[in-house]
C-alpha cells in the first residue's frame, strides 16, 4: 500500500477496534515480521500493554491507522515521538502506555538497602544471584499497577544501578544527593540509623510475599486514604496492618466481648458513643485498632486483647503520622486539650 501524504493523515479517526486489529496482526506475525511490514524499529521507551503483553506503540498505531476504513498505514515520518503522538492517541482510546518506569518507593528501597547490607555494602552486579532474587521479589510486590510498568520494570540492570545510586550515599563516599533519587539517601540513612528495625522490616516484607499476604490485588492493597504520606516502615506493612484491623470476624468477636463487659460501645480513648449521639442509626458503629502495629510484632495470630475499640476520629489521629500514637498517648493528648480549653 502507498502511504498517504501527511496532509491527509487523520489520527483522530483511529478507534479501539482498529488498534485491536493491529494487535491481532502483531500476534499473528510476531514482533520482527510485524515491525518489518510497517517499517518500524523496536520500541525503546513506549509500549502498549494489552492482556499482559507488550506491543511497540508507534508501530501498533501506524498499523491501526491503516485498519480504519479509507485510511492507509502510517510511516515513520508521519509519527513523531511516542509520548507526544502514538502514545497520546492510544491513551485517549483507553489503552495503557507507560511513559516512564515508576519511581522506587520506600518499601523497595528498604529491600535494596538490606540486599546491599547482606553484600557487605558492596554494589550488586547485574548477574549476581542477590540481584536476580531482588529483581524477582520487586516484580512480585503489589505496589505499582501493571499498566504503569514498562517491559524493563525492576530488571536486574535497573536493580544493579539502583544499588549503585544508594551506595553513593554511604558515609565516606561523598554522600551527595545528586546520585539517583533523593529518597535513596534518605532511606539509606534511616536504615543506618535504625538497622535492626529496618532488617526486620525487610524480612517481614519478604515473608509476606513468600506467604502470599503481600501479593494481593493492587487496588485492594493500595487503597490507603487513611494513610498520610510515606510510612516509616513502608506502605505495604502499614496497609497490611489496616487490612487486619478490618477483619470482620475479629471485630465481631471483640465487640461481643466488649459489650458483655461494658454494656456499650463507647470509644476507649475519648468516650464518644455513636448510639448515644445518633440514636439507633449509630448502634454498632465502632472501629477496631491493633494496639501494637503488626510491623513491630511480626507475623502473629491476633488475639482480642491485642485490639481496642475506638471512634473514627481517634483512629484517624492514631494513623495520622509516624510514629503512631498508642492509646495512652492519645488519651493524654485529649486530657491536655480539655485542660487547656
Amino acid at each position: 500500500m502507498a502511504n498517504p501524504p501527511a496532509s491527509v493523515v487523520a489520527k483522530e479517526l483511529v478507534d479501539e477496534a482498529d488498534v485491536l486489529m493491529a494487535i491481532d496482526q502483531f500476534d499473528e506475525l510476531t514482533r520482527g515480521p510485524f515491525l518489518q511490514k510497517y517499517g518500524f524499529g523496536e520500541a525503546t521507551d513506549y509500549f502498549l500493554i494489552h492482556k499482559g503483553e507488550y506491543y511497540d506503540s508507534k508501530a501498533i498505531f501506524a498499523a491501526a491507522h491503516g485498519f480504519h476504513e479509507g485510511l492507509e498505514p502510517l510511516n515513520v515520518k508521519q509519527l513523531s515521538g511516542g509520548k507526544a503522538d502514538a502514545a497520546k492517541w492510544l491513551k485517549k482510546l483507553g489503552f495503557a502506555v507507560p511513559t516512564t518506569e515508576p519511581n522506587w518507593t520506600r518499601d523497595e528501597l528498604i529491600l535494596a538497602c538490606d540486599a546491599l547490607r547482606l553484600n557487605s555494602w558492596k554494589i550488586l552486579g547485574t548477574n549476581e544471584q542477590q540481584t536476580l532474587e531482588l529483581s524477582a521479589l520487586l516484580q512480585r510486590l503489589p505496589i505499582h499497577a501493571l499498566n504503569i510498568r514498562g517491559p524493563r520494570f525492576r530488571n536486574p540492570d535497573g536493580v544493579s544501578m539502583k544499588t549503585t545510586n544508594i551506595a553513593a550515599h554511604l558515609p565516606g563516599r561523598g554522600n551527595k544527593l545528586d546520585h539517583g533519587n533523593r529518597l535513596d539517601g534518605v532511606v539509606l540513612q534511616d536504615f543506618l540509623d535504625n538497622e535492626p528495625a529496618m532488617i526486620q522490616t525487610a524480612q517481614l516484607i519478604r515473608d509476606g510475599v513468600a506467604s502470599g499476604v503481600l501479593t494481593a490485588d493492587y487496588v485492594e492493597l493500595i487503597d490507603i486514604d487513611e494513610m498520610d504520606g510515606e510510612a516509616t516502615e513502608g506502605r505495604l506493612l502499614e496497609r497490611r496492618h489496616i487490612v487486619r484491623e478490618r477483619s470482620r470476624s475479629l471485630r465481631k468477636k471483640k465487640i461481643a466481648k466488649h459489650l458483655a463487659q461494658h454494656g456499650n460501645l463507647a470509644c476507649e480513648t475519648c468516650g464518644f458513643n455513636f448510639r448515644a449521639t445518633y440514636g439507633e442509626k449509630g448502634d454498632g458503629i465502632i472501629e477496631c485498632h491493633h494496639v501494637v502495629p503488626l510491623h513491630e510484632t511480626g507475623p502473629k495470630s491476633t488475639r482480642l486483647k491485642d485490639l481496642i475499640l475506638i471512634c473514627a476520629n481517634c483512629h484517624r489521629m492514631i494513623h495520622h503520622a509516624q510514629p503512631w500514637l498508642n492509646p495512652d498517648q492519645l488519651r493524654d493528648l485529649i486530657a491536655k486539650a480539655k485542660a487547656s480549653g
